[in-house]
C-alpha cells in the first residue's frame, strides 16, 4: 500500500526526506520493503505539505504520477525549506480513481493528512459512518476514496473541538467497528505535534536533536529509529513522543 512520513524540528530542506536518505520517500515510492497488504510499488501518485517560514498555513503539491517520473521534483525539494513536512507515496486501491486529488496529504488551514491501508468492504461497509458527515463535506469530498473519507470524518472532529490525538483513535475506531479488518495507518500533522495510528501497516519513529520523525519505514540504517507495535496511537512533538493503544488516547 501507501507509504508515508512526517517532520518536526529544524528547518530542512524537503529533499533532505523526500530524496536524499538511502531509503528515502523516492526510493520507497519504487522500492519498498514492507508491503503487507498488498502491491509491490507506489506508483500512482505522490504528494508533499509544508509550513513556510513560520505560517501556520499548510502549503502543498500533489502529482497523479510516480514520484521518479515528475522532472520538477528535484529543484522543488532543493529549494524548499520547513520544520514540519508530511508527504506521502500513492498504490491506489483496485477500483480507486488514480487522479491528483486522490493523492495525500489532505489538508485544511495547518492540518495535513495521510492514510496507508484500506477500507475493507468499501463503500458499502462505511456507509452509515459516511451518512454522519454534513452533508457538504460528503459533497466536497477530495476524491471518492477511503483516504478522503478518512480525512472527511477526522477534519469533522477536530473541528467540534476535539484534541487531534483524539480525532484520529475516534476515527479509526469507529472505521474498525464497521469495517473489520481495514487497514488503518492514519498520520495527522499541525505542524506542531504528529499523530499517526498502527493498524495493519508498519510505522517507525525515530527522534534526535530536537526532531521527530515519524515514518512507514525508517530512512536510513540509524540505530535511534524505533518500531510501533501493531494497534498503537502515537502522539510526537519534537520534545516528547508517547505511545498507547488507540483505544485510549
Amino acid at each position: 500500500m501507501c507509504r508515508h512520513l512526517a517532520y518536526l524540528g529544524p528547518p530542512v530542506p524537503l529533499a533532505r526526506l523526500l530524496t536524499e536518505p538511502p531509503h528515502s520517500l523516492l526510493h520507497q515510492s519504487w522500492a519498498p520493503a514492507d508491503m503487507r497488504g498488498g502491491g509491490t510499488i507506489n506508483a500512482d501518485g505522490y504528494g508533499v505539505g509544508w509550513y513556510p517560514g513560520d505560517g501556520r498555513t499548510a502549503l502543498r503539491y500533489r502529482c497523479d504520477r510516480p514520484m521518479w517520473a515528475d522532472a520538477g521534483l528535484p529543484a522543488l525539494a532543493a529549494a524548499v525549506m520547513s520544520r514540519g513536512v508530511l508527504a506521502a507515496v500513492r498504490s491506489a486501491t483496485v477500483g480507486m480513481p488514480i487522479v491528483e486529488t486522490a493523492v495525500a496529504p489532505f489538508t485544511d488551514g495547518p492540518w495535513l493528512f495521510s492514510h496507508n491501508g484500506a477500507i475493507a468492504g468499501w463503500p458499502d461497509s462505511v456507509a452509515k459512518v459516511a451518512s454522519q458527515l454534513p452533508t457538504v463535506d460528503l459533497l466536497t469530498l477530495d476524491a471518492p476514496t477511503d483516504a478522503a473519507l478518512l480525512w472527511a470524518l477526522v477534519r469533522a472532529r477536530l473541528r467540534a473541538g476535539a484534541t487531534p490525538a483524539r480525532a484520529v483513535a475516534e476515527t479509526v475506531t469507529e472505521v474498525a467497528d464497521a469495517a473489520p479488518g481495514s487497514r488503518l495507518n492514519l498520520l495527522l500533522t499541525d505542524g506542531t505535534q504528529i499523530v499517526a495510528t498502527t493498524a495493519g501497516h508498519a510505522l517507525s519513529v525515530r527522534r534526535a536533536d530536537g526532531l521527530v520523525l515519524v515514518s512507514s519505514e525508517p530512512l536510513d540504517d540509524d540505530p535511534s529509529w524505533e518500531p510501533v507495535p501493531p494497534g498503537r496511537l502515537v502522539v510526537a512533538t519534537t520534545a516528547t513522543v508517547d505511545i498507547a493503544e488507540w483505544g485510549s488516547p
